[in-house]
């Protein structure tokens, strides 16, 4: 059985971080191959913020948002994602007994990506603005062959959102849609999404209103209750189940809960 676990990249480990390296630990004792893909959008914004450097986003017309990545924030993003947040995510899985593996997605060519060309963002008032120098991709081709083999010499790939581009350069790369693409390019069982909200609500202040089932065919019609982020996790539960993927768990409850059913469980 293999499990892709996408969590958030904070900048310290607090107790949530540690009770998912606990309950790693527990389904890697039980026999389940385990890859983790982790986030850094806290640190990267805080590290930006210490720099002088400006925290920007973009809302896609198809209202996704994501960071706007310039030279200058892809340089603080690798820092913070490949750097701080990896080893220590690393260390605390080791001080488990989880043999961890950091790696970014540019090692080894674990996750190649396309930059795009031109990113339009939607301006306040409606405009469309063009930009041309941010440095994110969308991932084509994940290094299956290599995260197998670390899996079955024992190992637990850790991975930093960053990819390589076609043409060499490093990419920023949507985690939640990274993890989908490497659950499917190892044909995983189950995709977990560490959030922190409790999944996908109904009525986005009411955890009363919690979606816990929903088929794959239900997606589209799930899609007009996502809001911020919840629709990129969404796209990336799509992306995972057309690539085989049997279910994706959604949620903020601990990962064995989550895998239980305590979230929003999108499945095939």
């Amino acid at each position: 059985m293999t499990l892709v676990v996408k969590i958030g990249g904070a900048a310290g480990m607090d107790t949530h971080t540690n009770t998912i390296a606990r309950d790693v630990a527990q389904l890697i004792a039980e026999g389940e191959r385990v890859v983790l893909l982790h986030g850094g959008s806290g640190l990267t914004n805080a590290l930006c913020e210490r720099l002088g450097l400006p925290v920007r986003t973009i809302t896609s017309p198809e209202g996704m948002t994501s960071r706007y990545t310039d030279e200058q924030t892809l340089q603080v993003y690798a820092m913070a994602v490949a750097g701080q947040i990896n080893t220590e995510l690393v260390a605390l899985l080791q001080s488990q007994g989880v043999n961890a593996l950091g790696l970014s997605g540019v090692d080894g060519r674990v996750l190649v990506a396309r930059r795009k060309p031109v990113v339009r963002s939607v301006l306040p008032g409606g405009r469309v603005q063009i930009i041309r120098d941010d440095y994110t991709g969308r991932i084509v081709e994940v290094n299956a062959t290599l995260l197998n083999l670390l899996l079955d010499r024992g190992y637990t790939p850790v991975l930093a959102p960053l990819a390589l581009g076609t043409a060499g350069e490093r990419l920023n790369v949507d985690g939640d849609r990274a993890a989908a693409a490497v659950a499917a390019a190892l044909h995983a069982d189950s995709l977990a999404i560490l959030t922190n909200v409790p999944g996908l609500l109904a009525c986005v202040d009411d955890p009363a209103t919690l979606l816990r089932d929903i088929p794959a065919a239900g997606l589209d019609e799930a899609f007009r209750y996502a809001q911020g982020r919840m629709r990129k996790k969404l796209l990336g539960a799509q992306e995972a189940l057309s690539g085989g993927v049997a279910r994706v768990c959604i949620g903020n409850a601990p990962l064995r809960a989550l895998l239980n059913g305590a979230g929003t469980t999108i499945y095939r």
